[in-house]
């Protein structure tokens, strides 16, 4: 068991699925043609690419014209924000809602709009990562051009109250994003239930491949151009498009929300029962909300040590985990969304994120408690801070 790789990343990338690679293969060498192209060969793939945005939009509740591919949820986040800014922009309105614990794809694209002139309110979040529809609605001002709210976190896992947030945007007349990296093909996604203007998503996050993505944006609504060159998705987003890697997002979705509550069973009682072995960790602290979480996140903070040591004895033991977002791993700086709930940064810095997924086992699980447990110990034990916890010359912040 020490010597086999137990993935809990998931989070960060999950596997290629058997089903994804089968169905880009033919996409490579036999229907290879542009989907721009006139002739037959082109016209075959372009076949395909229309089949890909009807069965993905079938998914969500969307209509096919309202899927535009992107080459991941980055780009699509980075779409649907200018987009929306633009709109308003024309219409004199120049004011975002977000929280402080979004994506970076999404507090970036705002730091930018910041700059060219755009105010940006960033709600505050509660210590389980919670924004509630009632500060959405009292933070919504007559020039707000948009409200962007991620679904769940891809730190602590925490799922937000879409639906609701949804219902007071549409009352107000006020575009909604919602970053659906984290919950698509985890979590139930209706865009016309939701009250969904915009909604992005990533295939690599739900076993499809790499980049790859769509946004939704619903009928009606403008998209921006942030890629110029070509008339491909309708004019929206230039570039040939990847028809492979479509065709295995297209499959990867499908497969992921035809298991999901077969998958969201298994995940969840995993889920508890890690948290559950990592609590008995004296003076831990599970960050997110215990039970508003996603299916397959595990997300503590460890007080007294450093989580770059965490990860790498635990990655000598052969399990694959993170401290947060893979897109800031090589950042030293605390997690944002650790300190947007409160953690203190001497906490903060000693933070991992388990993310399972559906081929994970009840013995790996296991495992992982345990070679927890003890590289906590160790690294304890090397700690100057912890022996000056121990010996009551510096309190506890943890229980």
């Amino acid at each position: 068991m020490k010597r086999k790789t137990v993935y809990l990343d998931n989070a960060a990338t999950t596997k290629t699925s058997k089903t994804a690679i089968e169905a880009m293969t033919p996409y490579f060498d036999t229907v290879y043609g542009n989907p721009s192209s006139l002739h037959s060969a082109g016209q075959d793939a372009a076949e395909a690419l229309a089949d890909a945005r009807e069965r993905i939009a079938k998914l969500f509740g969307a209509e096919a014209r309202e899927i535009t591919f992107t080459s991941g949820g980055s780009e699509a986040d980075n779409q649907a924000i200018v987009s929306a800014a633009k709109l308003g922009e024309k219409k004199g309105k120049k004011h975002i809602i977000s929280t402080a614990i979004e994506h970076h794809a999404v507090l970036h694209t705002l730091n930018r709009l910041e700059r060219e002139g755009f105010e940006v309110t960033l709600l505050p979040v509660d210590g389980e990562g919670l924004v509630t529809p009632g500060q959405v609605g009292d933070a919504i001002r007559e020039d707000t051009c948009l409200v962007t709210v991620m679904y769940a976190n891809n730190e602590i896992g925490t799922v937000e109250p879409i639906r609701e947030i949804g219902e007071v945007c549409r009352a107000a007349g006020v575009p909604f994003h919602t970053d659906a990296v984290q919950a698509a093909g985890h979590l139930r996604i209706d865009v016309a239930e939701q009250n969904i203007d915009l909604l992005s998503i990533s295939a690599h996050k739900f076993h499809g491949p790499k980049g790859v993505g769509a946004l939704y944006a619903r009928k009606g609504f403008r998209l921006t151009n942030i890629i110029e060159g070509g008339a491909q998705e309708r004019g929206k987003r230039a570039g040939t498009e990847n028809v492979p890697a479509i065709m295995g997002m297209a499959a990867a979705l499908e497969e992921a929300c035809a298991r999901m509550d077969e998958n969201a069973k298994k995940l969840t009682a995993m889920r508890d029962r890690l948290i559950d072995e990592l609590s008995r960790i004296p003076h831990s602290v599970l960050n997110g909300d215990a039970k508003k979480r996603l299916p397959g996140n595990v997300n503590f903070c460890f007080e007294g040590i450093e989580g770059e040591s965490l990860l790498l004895l635990l990655d000598d033991r052969g399990i694959c985990a993170s401290s947060g977002s893979a897109c800031t791993s090589g950042s030293l700086d605390p997690s944002h969304v650790l300190l947007a709930i409160g953690r203190p940064h001497e906490i903060a810095h000693g933070s991992l994120r388990l993310s399972l997924s559906e081929e994970n086992t009840d013995e790996e699980i296991e495992y992982t408690a345990g070679a927890v447990r003890e590289v906590v110990e160790y690294l304890r034990n090397m700690s100057p801070v912890w022996r000056d916890l121990v010996a009551g010359k510096k309190e506890f912040i943890t229980k």
